[in-house]
């Protein structure tokens, strides 16, 4: 199974993203972004930048565990891992993002969020 990005919604209006690997564990989860169209972009950019290792940069923190972040070409921080309670699994998830983020599908959960809020009103 591929894996997928889930463009959702929040609480406070801002949308974000999580990529996930084909067992539908996520693998990365984006910032937060004002509209849809602003992190439609940043699920461009991580495509983009998945097969570029020097976007990845590995980071520990404050409790020891490793994680890293992806940056786009203007040095702006895309999106972080999940926390690892080593390095050499936080190495697997870097490659799972490289392998998965090129070819991954955008599953538009915000569609059914509208659609869920829409049958609310009708009832």
């Amino acid at each position: 199974m591929a894996g997928k990005f889930e463009l959702k919604k929040g609480r406070t209006g801002k949308f974000s993203f999580n990529l996930k690997a084909g067992n539908g564990q996520v693998i990365f989860t984006s910032q937060s972004y004002a509209d849809k169209r602003a992190a439609n972009a940043g699920i461009k950019s991580v495509k983009t930048n998945a097969s570029k290792a020097e976007r990845f940069e590995r980071k520990s923190s404050t409790k020891g565990q490793a994680y890293f972040t992806m940056t786009a070409t203007n040095g702006q921080v895309i999106g972080k891992s999940q926390m690892y309670t080593s390095a050499p699994g936080m190495e697997k998830g870097i490659q799972s993002v490289m392998k998965n983020a090129p070819g991954a599908e955008t599953v538009d959960l915000t569609a059914a969020d509208a659609g869920k809020q829409k049958s609310k009103k009708g009832k």
